[in-house]
């Protein structure tokens, strides 16, 4: 499995709040997307199991590269909820 995530930045609880809440999200085109998993990190799931959010960066003015990516369930209430600070090249798990 992938490592638990130690410490997520207050943006991330932003976003999650966000998810639980089904939205409005900051970035309405890439939000609440499939995120296909290209990079085969996560665990091998059904095309459109995950969706991805932008998590902002303070002082970032574009997406930055900091994003949760969210499996299953609803859209309020995912069965599996990653975290990832470098545009999807490493992942860590939490609960939502």
């Amino acid at each position: 499995g992938l490592p638990a995530c130690t410490s997520l930045p207050k943006e991330a609880r932003e976003t999650i709040e966000r998810i639980e809440q089904g939205g409005p999200y900051p970035y309405p085109e890439s939000d609440d997307k499939r995120f296909g998993n290209y990079e085969q990190l996560l665990p091998d799931e059904p095309s459109g199991y995950y969706r991805e959010y932008t998590v902002t960066t303070p002082g970032n003015s574009s997406r930055g590269a900091r994003r949760i990516v969210v499996g299953g369930g609803s859209e309020n209430d995912p069965d599996v909820w990653y975290y990832t600070d470098d545009h999807y090249e490493s992942f860590c798990e939490f609960s939502g």
